[in-house]
């Protein structure tokens, strides 16, 4: 049994895999302040709620954006799983990265390239993009030679809709959804028009964008995961596949890989 913790800047991702099967996944807020005993605290209780013994865990990696809760963590699984985790970065990950300095890469982004590379990569020969709509929206490039090449960060949609509501006085706080049309007739309505359509906008031009440029673009799989993947992604004709678990499954994919080493 293996233990898969994402530490986002937004949420901590855990998954919980039999084999290859993800049986169990949960969302934390990613509170920076947090100590391993309250993170051990809140996962060993969601272990319980489950019935899923933790000393059946066998393994634990991570991934992790947040350098705050790195050290948390890793004393989280010392102290309550006794084991000492596997945190992916660049050197450990099992592809090639071409990206200066190639530590500068969230670990997050890396993971995805590996599962994505995995799950729709064919065997080779063709590109990929992946889009992640997390804090930000990142677009990232695995090359037809399969190397992570680089890619996009744009603010995150939730980072926009907080900002107009921030920074413009008469402007209210609003859900990100996509609206009945494109022309508002309220403020709301006019505000989620501008959000849901235009981050669709921006992800049809980006993609064409990346296409032109990377070799064989022209025949890239695009994947979308994140929070608002399958929301946005109905809307847009340049993602192919939605994958909510795409992280959770590359950070299965590195522990195997690193395992059997």
């Amino acid at each position: 049994m293996l233990l898969a913790i994402d530490v986002g800047n937004t949420n901590v991702t855990i998954g919980v895999f039999e084999g290859d099967a993800l049986t169990h996944s949960w969302r934390l807020a990613a509170l920076r302040e947090r100590t391993g005993d309250e993170l051990g605290i809140f996962v060993t209780r969601l272990f319980e709620q489950t019935k899923v013994a933790v000393s059946n865990v066998s393994g634990i990696v991570i991934a992790s954006v947040v350098p705050p809760l790195t050290r948390p963590m890793e004393e989280m699984c010392e102290r309550y799983f006794g084991q000492r985790p596997l945190l992916v970065d660049a050197t450990n990950a099992g592809i090639p990265i071409v990206y200066f300095p190639a530590a500068d890469v969230g670990a997050d982004r890396i993971v995805n390239a590996v599962a994505a590379r995995e799950k729709y990569g064919r065997g080779g020969g063709i590109p990929l993009i992946v889009v992640d709509f997390g804090t930000g929206t990142t677009f990232d490039v695995i090359s037809h030679e399969g190397a992570y090449v680089g890619g996009v960060i744009c603010p995150g949609i939730g980072i926009s809709a907080e900002a107009l509501f921030q920074r413009a006085a008469r402007l209210p706080r609003v859900e990100v959804r996509r609206p009945s049309g494109v022309v508002g007739q309220t403020t709301v309505h006019a505000m989620q028009a501008g959000l849901f359509f235009g981050y669709v906008e921006m992800v049809n031009g980006l993609v064409r964008r990346i296409r032109q440029e990377v070799p064989q673009g022209g025949q890239a799989v695009v994947i979308a995961t994140g929070g608002l993947a399958d929301v946005l992604s109905s809307e847009s004709d340049a993602i192919d596949h939605v994958d909510p678990n795409l992280t959770l499954d590359g950070l299965r994919l590195i522990w195997e890989r690193n395992r059997q080493t």
